[in-house]
């Protein structure tokens, strides 16, 4: 099991430096920002920008992945993306995860984009995720589009090895994910009542993949899979014996990695410094 750190845009770097620098003294193995214009879980808070934030922290780390979480078509155009993603790649020294996802309407209503159904939604994230698809792979692209097009996009310098995640829930992109992507990710169903229930509606998203895997012939037990921990209906850094009984559960479903969020004084995600501690340091080397 990998461990992952999110880590909010709303700090000035002069309080989010340390955030950084510490998500790497501790030992986890990724940290990853969200990627909005406004975030709809706080949206009166002070909110920074995801690329600067991202570069910023690769210069004062040396070996954490470093990781959007996630990036969506809502205000990104896949090629404007891909060019941040070159610079990221460079300057972490290829440490960059690219975490890609439907998102929430909020950005693009912002933009004064038109309010789309949720299979609209998707197809347009399955255009965007191809797009980028290409841009990873080809030079000199052009593509027409519904959503995004691209008339001859130089792609240098290649970025071939950066990892493209697909966060997934509803079993259509959990199957797109199992197909186009590198690895997938999860805040699992909404609305779950219980933490029971929440991973019960995981664990059948899980069942879809591997179906979708198998019938992609890709290898399920080589496939990566990211939980977000905190789309539960519990905190995972409450306390401790919370923490480990959601990795352990998520063990048992098959992750290879998961995430959790730097603890806020406030909801969401409200915790303490010394919880984050006493895991990262006693709890989880135990459940590595």
């Amino acid at each position: 099991m990998r461990f992952g750190l999110a880590i909010l845009p709303e700090r000035p770097w002069s309080e989010a430096e340390r955030q950084w620098r510490t998500a790497e003294e501790l030992g986890f193995d990724h940290a990853w920002t969200y990627d909005h214009l406004v975030w709809g879980g706080l949206p009166d808070s002070p909110w920074f920008g995801t690329t600067p934030t991202l570069t910023a922290a690769a210069l004062v780390t040396s070996g954490i992945g470093l990781g959007t979480f996630v990036s969506s078509p809502n205000f990104r155009h896949p090629a404007a993306l891909w060019r941040d993603v070159q610079s990221l790649d460079d300057v972490s020294g290829g440490r960059f995860l690219l975490g890609v996802g439907n998102g929430g309407d909020l950005d693009s209503g912002i933009l004064g984009g038109p309010p789309l159904s949720p299979r609209e939604r998707v197809d347009r994230f399955q255009e965007f995720t191809r797009l980028l698809l290409r841009l990873r792979e080809d030079d000199h692209v052009s593509v027409e589009g519904r959503w995004f097009s691209a008339d001859d996009m130089r792609t240098l310098p290649r970025v071939r090895h950066v990892p493209l995640l697909l966060a997934a829930n509803g079993p259509r992109s959990v199957r797109f994910a199992a197909r186009h992507g590198d690895g997938w990710m999860t805040t699992g169903p909404g609305g779950a009542e219980s933490v029971d229930a929440w991973f019960e509606g995981v664990g059948r998203s899980v069942t879809t993949l591997d179906e979708a895997l198998t019938s992609a012939g890709r290898d399920p037990g080589a496939y990566p899979r990211y939980l977000s921990l905190d789309s539960a209906p519990s905190y995972s850094l409450a306390d401790p014996e919370t923490f480990g009984g959601h990795v352990r559960r998520a063990a048992e479903l098959g992750f290879t990695d998961v995430i959790c969020h730097w603890p806020r004084s406030t909801s969401p995600y409200a915790g303490t410094e010394s919880t984050l501690e006493i895991v990262a340091t006693q709890l989880i080397p135990e459940l590595r």
